[in-house]
């Protein structure tokens, strides 16, 4: 009886066409029980006997079996449901899922799993900067490919997805690690100086949004943060505010939602002006739990409000910012004004203090100059 090959094993040939083969078993097929076998080419036996080598340790390292069982469009539908679900918040889900059904499936999906590499990534990406954006009335008059930010976006996700496969035995290394990525376009942080914020809050009074805005400049919250306060959260007689949810749109549906991070969940102090606004803005509330609500007694969906500063800024003369700059308006005030970094990163749920650092180094730096003068003075008047 002739012996069973174990997975590994295998031998070494010269070809018919002068090319050296170095063939191998990779195990068995469960359904038939015949034996898996792959093999390696090269032009000289020592270059042969090497790639021999590495693709059996390569082996050793992967599920033969269930490593051909998957496409990537099999795989990233596999991982979506049972990493991403658990992972990340409702909102990124369907990010992700975008993603993979508008970018991912149909460039790369009918690739078989083990046979995705590094080169094939770097081609998809290329083409997704070129012409990558989804075919979208709305989309109608930008550019034709996607932008450097949500391409690394997409090859985070890949590389997520390729971990676990690696984890899984049906890949032996990564594809997506060690490819190159396009350069993040640097985009100038907009703000709100000083002397607008007076125009811009007398506007958004007439318009009948001021609490909201003037808010928003108190504390510097996210928009869905912003949205999803409660009167329960917020005590006026100690003069505090908890930040417990974001509201996002979800499936279309404008719905309650967990923050972004831990650090998100925290405790505001207000000052006695702010205070005084709220008081106000609960008045105009009546019953309604929500600090903002709609017309129709719910949430205010994320979308309205930016239309509505759009709206505020156009009848104001003012310049079109994004929502978010109004949190980077007081953040920057807060800076040059002596609040410590800390304490600003503290106040709008940063992870890291560092990162807060990062994010308005060009306030800090203006900071440090003002310092810096401020010791030259002093030690001039000493001597």
């Amino acid at each position: 009886m002739a012996k069973r090959r174990a997975n590994g094993e295998g031998n070494i040939r010269k070809r018919s066409d002068g090319r050296w083969e170095g063939r191998y078993t990779a195990g068995r097929d469960p359904d038939t029980g015949k034996v898996i076998y792959k093999n390696v080419l090269a032009k000289t036996q020592k270059e042969c006997k090497e790639k021999f080598r590495l693709a059996i340790e390569e082996n050793a390292k992967v599920d033969a079996i269930r490593a051909g069982q998957y496409t990537v469009r099999q795989w990233m539908d596999v991982w979506s449901e049972n990493c991403a679900k658990i992972k990340v918040r409702p909102s990124s889900r369907k990010t992700y899922r975008g993603y993979i059904d508008n970018h991912i499936k149909p460039s790369i999906g009918k690739i078989l799993l083990e046979k995705l590499t590094s080169l094939e990534l770097q081609k998809f990406y290329k083409k997704l900067l070129e012409t990558g954006r989804v075919d979208r009335l709305e989309s109608k008059h930008q550019a034709k490919g996607l932008s450097p930010k949500t391409v690394r976006n997409i090859h985070q996700i890949i590389s997520s997805a390729m971990n676990l496969a690696r984890e899984q035995k049906l890949i032996s290394t990564n594809p997506a690690e060690g490819c190159a990525l396009p350069r993040l376009e640097y985009r100038e942080m907009q703000t709100l100086p000083v002397e607008q914020l007076q125009s811009f809050l007398r506007e958004a009074k007439d318009s009948g949004v001021f609490e909201l805005y003037y808010l928003e400049l108190a504390i510097g919250l996210r928009r869905g943060e912003l949205l999803g306060l409660k009167w329960e959260d917020i005590d006026l007689e100690r003069g505090d505010l908890r930040v417990r949810r974001q509201i996002a749109r979800i499936n279309g549906e404008v719905v309650e939602a967990p923050l972004k991070t831990k650090n998100a969940y925290r405790t505001l102090p207000l000052a006695e002006d702010t205070i005084d606004v709220l008081k106000a803005q609960r008045k105009k509330t009546g019953d309604s739990p929500w600090v903002f609500p709609s017309p129709t007694g719910g949430p205010i969906s994320p979308d309205s409000v930016i239309q509505m500063l759009h709206r505020v800024l156009k009848r104001a003369g003012l310049p079109k910012v994004r929502f978010h700059d109004l949190r980077h308006t007081f953040a920057t005030v807060a800076l040059q004004n002596g609040v410590d970094i800390k304490t600003v990163s503290g106040m709008l749920g940063h992870y890291s203090a560092g990162f807060t650092l990062d994010t308005y180094a060009h306030v800090t730096t203006q900071a440090q100059r003002e310092a810096a003068k401020t010791m030259g003075s002093v030690l001039s008047g000493a001597l």
